[in-house]
């Protein structure tokens, strides 16, 4: 019976040890079981984040690209010559299209013609035979010149008074060609009447510019409109070139009042030469634009280079990028105009000027 009664229990003991066994194993299972649970969760939540990451750099690309059609754009640029104002132009052009298209998404040939019409004739070709993407002429001559080597290659140009003038569109409501851009031109009107609200004693006005810038014999014609109208006497001194100024601006002073410069790039670049002369004379220049008034003039209907320029270069992001024809794009004005005056050159001839007027400089 005690044998019976031992066997039992080393029996229960067995089972015991085998129950517990097996419930060790299950629990270790069980742990193992929820780690890699936990596991495989974190690296399904890495995995999303990644896709999540890789998705938002895959649109930003897409939107990069959309942009920019994925390609870099080349530029050809054609200076008529360097001065202030045509600077002041090209520099918003190439801001204007930098910011637009992103700074490795365009490339930029600017050339400057020196102030030659062979030479821009020469730049307008090689831009041409480079096959680029779309050409920037800034100022008239230069203008012309890429005008007449291309009919495919959209142009835009900047720094120019009158479009129909220069013979390169059809008209500037519509232009009719692979033309376009934005004019420099002030209301002419609005400067005669700042040159008689100035000198409103004056008799006679001698209207300075060079006879081979279409620009400049569009602006005089304007002026003499002008003058008419308010029936002051006034007479044309023209300058075939640079080497014309001083003898010119010489017999200028003797014979009138006060001087009038339209935009005119040759006198512009130099208008110190102009200076000499006038300034010692007596007599007060009115120029067409605030950089050549700076050099040496006594007031202007300023317009902003820069502004043109830069408005110049969204028309050229505009036909890249959105498919505008520059055959459709009338031309563009200056958004504003405003008063300024040379405060060393005032001084100079003891003006008092207009409280209302703005200096050159003091912005």
């Amino acid at each position: 019976m005690k044998r019976k009664i031992m066997a039992l229990v080393l029996s229960m003991a067995m089972a015991a040890s085998v129950l517990a066994g097996c419930g060790t194993v299950g629990g270790d299972a069980s742990k193992k079981s929820e780690s890699q649970e936990a596991g495989e969760s974190k690296e399904e939540t890495n995995s999303e984040d990644k896709e999540e990451t890789d998705s938002a750099d895959k649109e930003e690309n897409a939107q990069e690209a959309e942009n920019t059609d994925g390609k870099v754009y080349k530029i050809g640029i054609c200076q008529q010559l360097e001065h202030q104002a045509l600077d002041a132009a090209t520099e918003g052009f190439q801001a204007a299209l930098t910011e637009k298209l992103g700074e490795g998404n365009v490339e930029f040939d600017y050339q400057n013609a020196q102030g030659e019409q062979p030479n821009c004739a020469t730049i307008a070709t090689k831009f041409v035979n480079d096959n680029v993407d779309l050409i920037m002429a800034n100022a008239t001559t230069a203008l012309q010149a890429c005008a007449a080597a291309t009919a495919d290659i959209p142009v835009v140009g900047t720094s120019v008074t009158d479009f129909v003038e220069a013979g390169v569109v059809d008209s500037n409501e519509a232009p009719g060609r692979n033309v376009t851009g934005t004019s420099d031109l002030a209301p002419i009107d609005q400067q005669i009447e700042l040159l008689t609200k100035l000198v409103p004693e004056a008799d006679k006005v001698g209207i300075m510019y060079c006879s081979a810038e279409a620009n400049s014999v569009f602006q005089a014609e304007k002026a003499e409109e002008a003058l008419d109208a308010k029936g002051i006497s006034h007479d044309r001194y023209t300058v075939a070139d640079s080497n014309d100024i001083q003898q010119v601006i010489t017999k200028a002073v003797g014979e009138c009042d006060v001087i009038y410069i339209p935009t005119d790039n040759t006198i512009a670049n130099n208008i110190e030469g102009v200076k000499n002369v006038a300034l010692p004379a007596g007599i007060p220049v009115i120029c067409g634009e605030e950089n050549m008034c700076a050099g040496g003039g006594l007031a202007t209907l300023s317009i902003s280079y820069y502004n043109i320029g830069y408005n110049a270069g969204i028309m050229a992001y505009e036909i890249l990028t959105e498919g505008k024809k520059p055959a459709e794009m009338p031309i563009q004005y200056a958004d504003e105009v405003v008063e300024k005056y040379n405060a060393e050159v005032a001084e100079a001839l003891k003006m008092e000027m207009p409280s209302d007027m703005k200096v050159i400089g003091e912005e």
